[in-house]
């Protein structure tokens, strides 16, 4: 989830993808007038690249004018009020929680606070200090705690093992306020990564995951990365419990798309060629992903998750008219995977983008030919 304001650690893993393009397509801004690569997003009435918003990967006109007004008055009271307001085992409730976190992560690490200075984010602090029996606030300071135990120490030292200790305790602390709510255990299952829960500790976590929200999307995604080859598991494992989600999904649930993410999860750190991306393992994972995209309610909030990493994977098995259908729906949010990876995740969504409408007019695609 895998997701907002920051890009948090749990996503830090290494892939090239503009040299791949580079020595593949060429440079975009460098083709001459009249190939293919030429072709202008802006005729479809893209957003311009400086436009797009790194924040979060679809909109939610709610959060992000609770946020603004948190930040603008350092008042609480409207983040408390529209958590109090959000399902409590919806996939909302865990993005809306991850981002009022990661905001006050950020306003941190831009206002470490000293003599004269308030530190940012004092009004999650205070939030806690005035409500401390409130679920939501509770949930944001535990995943507050994970985001900075990630971004400002290095794995493996005490100073991390601290954060996230107390991190793990915060959890608990949410649990209790909010037996039926999954968000404190969503957390806790960077904590566990983090802390290298042994097998059998994480799935008792993870079985309280289950009993409250078994078909959370956000979840999975989050559960994922501990049973990944790079943490705590393997391929194999990551696949099978993959597979697995995707097997028990109920009818509309974007869990069908849940093999497409063990495999990006797992791609080799070189460049490789097209057909990788057309070879049979990747073709039944994009057919999965789409099934579930088609199959899920509009409103779905992981919906624009699965979207954005089908375009990384349309685009790179050349199937450009299929991506271009997945870029009408997400166009002008980018804070997903795999663009949050990047340094840059607003260029880099524009160079998929831009070799999207390439490739769909190079193949007689047109505006008028995409359907809206």
């Amino acid at each position: 989830m895998e997701i907002l304001w920051v890009l948090m650690a749990l996503l830090m893993m290494g892939f090239v993808l503009i040299p791949f393009l580079r020595r593949r397509r060429g440079m975009i801004e460098q083709v001459s007038p009249g190939h293919p690569d030429a072709a202008d997003p802006a005729t479809y009435g893209f957003v311009r690249e400086e436009e797009l918003d790194i924040r979060m990967p679809g909109p939610d006109q709610d959060l992000l004018d609770v946020l603004d007004l948190v930040q603008r008055t350092q008042d609480y009271r409207a983040a408390m009020q529209l958590l109090a307001g959000t399902e409590i085992t919806g996939e909302l409730r865990w993005q809306r929680v991850q981002a009022f976190a990661g905001a006050a992560s950020l306003e941190l690490q831009q206002r470490p606070g000293g003599v004269s200075e308030t530190p940012g984010g004092q009004w999650l602090r205070v939030w806690r200090a005035e409500h401390p029996k409130d679920a939501g606030g509770a949930a944001v300071h535990a995943e507050f705690l994970v985001q900075q135990a990630w971004r400002t120490s290095t794995r493996g030292t005490d100073e991390f093992r601290i954060i996230m200790e107390e991190a793990k305790d915060a959890c608990g602390q949410a649990a209790l306020l909010s037996p039926g709510d999954p968000v404190p255990y969503i957390v806790e299952l960077s904590v566990a990564r983090g802390l290298a829960y042994p097998q059998p500790e994480f799935e008792q976590l993870w079985l309280n995951i289950l009993d409250r929200a078994p078909a959370h999307m956000g979840a999975h995604l989050a559960a994922l990365h501990y049973w990944c080859e790079k943490w705590h598991g393997s391929r194999e494992l990551a696949n099978s419990f993959a597979e697995s989600a995707a097997a028990r999904a109920p009818q509309g649930s974007l869990l069908a798309a849940m093999p497409l993410f063990a495999v990006f999860e797992h791609l080799p750190e070189v460049n490789l060629v097209s057909s990788f991306y057309q070879s049979e393992v990747v073709e039944k994972a994009i057919h999965g992903a789409l099934f579930a995209v088609h199959a899920a309610r509009p409103d779905d909030p992981m919906l624009a998750h699965v979207r954005h990493l089908l375009v990384f994977f349309l685009v790179r098995a050349e199937r450009w008219s299929e991506a271009m259908n997945q870029l009408i729906h997400i166009d002008g949010h980018v804070g997903a995977l795999p663009w949050t990876l990047s340094p840059d995740p607003a260029a880099e969504f524009a160079v998929y983008r831009a070799l999207a409408v390439a490739g769909y007019e190079a193949n007689g695609g047109s505006p008028a030919s995409l359907p809206h």
